[in-house]
C-alpha cells in the first residue's frame, strides 16, 4: 500500500489554516504533518518534518511565501510546493521557483483535489528518478505557463502552444484561437524554450515546429511559413536560415 502524502500547511490565518485541513481531510491518502502561520516556522518545520508537499501561501509577515519556496530550494531534501494565495499577481514568480500548482483562495474542493494529485506526482517521478534525497534538478527548458484569466491562473504546457508574438513589453502565447498575455522577452523565451521543438522565424515570433506545414516565397523575395491554423507567420530576413533548416536545407 503507498504511503500517504504529508503535507505541511502554511498560512498566517487560522481559518484558511482551518479550511485547508477539512478540504485535506477528504482527500484519500493524505496526511497533514503540521501547520505553520510564518515563513520561518515553515522552513524549520520542513527540516524537522520533511513533509512531502508544502501549501504555502504567499502574503505573510516576514518572510513571503516566494522568499520561503527559494529556501527550500536550497535543503537536501526540499518538498514539492503548492501555493494557495488571494492574489495572482505572483505566477511568474511562481513559475521561477517550480511551483506544481498555483490555487486561489477561496480554494474549491475540486481545485484543492487537483493540486494534490499533481503534487503527488511530482513526488512520485522524484522518487522514480531516485532524486527523493537531493534538490530537484531545474528543467533546462520551459515545460509550462501561468497565464491570468478572469477567474484565476490558467496552466499551460509549453508543448500547447502553437506560436508566440510580441506585444510591446509582453508576449502573446496562442493555443488554438485563444491567447494570453505574459511578461517575458522573446530573447528569454528564445533561450528557455526547447529548440527541438520551437523555432524563431521573426524578430517578434517564435512558432512551434510541427506547426509549421510549408514554406513559400513570394514575388517580392520574402519567405512566409505556412502554418496549421491556416495563417501565415513572416519571416524576418535574419531568420530564414532557421526556416529552411525546418525542410532540412
Amino acid at each position: 500500500m503507498a504511503e500517504p502524502l504529508r503535507l505541511l500547511v502554511v498560512d498566517d490565518e487560522p481559518l484558511a489554516v482551518e479550511r485547508l485541513q477539512l478540504l485535506l481531510a477528504r482527500i484519500a491518502d493524505v496526511q497533514v504533518a503540521g501547520t505553520a502561520s510564518d515563513g520561518a516556522s515553515a522552513l524549520r518545520l520542513v527540516e524537522a518534518l520533511a513533509p512531502d508537499t508544502v501549501l504555502l501561501d504567499i502574503a505573510m509577515p516576514g518572510m513571503d511565501g516566494i522568499d520561503v519556496a527559494r529556501a527550500f530550494s536550497k535543503l537536501a531534501r526540499p518538498p514539492v510546493v503548492v501555493f494557495v494565495t488571494a492574489f495572482d499577481a505572483f505566477a511568474v514568480a511562481a513559475f521561477d521557483v517550480e511551483a506544481v500548482d498555483y490555487v486561489m483562495k477561496p480554494v474549491a474542493a475540486d481545485r484543492l483535489a487537483r493540486a494534490v494529485e499533481r503534487a503527488r506526482e511530482r513526488v512520485a517521478r522524484r522518487t522514480a528518478l531516485g532524486a527523493a534525497a537531493a534538490p530537484e534538478e531545474a528543467p533546462d527548458h520551459i515545460r509550462e505557463f501561468w497565464v491570468s484569466e478572469s477567474r484565476g491562473l490558467v496552466r499551460l504546457a509549453a508543448e500547447d502552444v502553437d506560436r508566440i508574438t510580441a506585444e510591446r513589453d509582453y508576449m502573446r502565447l496562442h493555443v488554438g484561437r485563444r491567447s494570453w498575455l505574459i511578461n517575458h522577452t522573446i530573447a528569454r523565451l528564445e533561450e528557455e524554450l526547447a529548440p527541438g521543438r520551437f523555432v524563431r522565424l521573426h524578430r517578434s515570433a517564435i512558432v512551434r515546429r510541427d506547426f509549421v506545414t510549408g514554406l513559400r516565397r513570394d514575388e517580392g523575395g520574402r519567405w512566409w511559413a505556412r502554418l496549421a491554423d491556416g495563417d501565415e507567420q513572416k519571416v524576418g530576413r535574419l531568420y530564414v536560415p532557421n526556416a529552411k533548416a525546418l525542410a532540412g536545407r
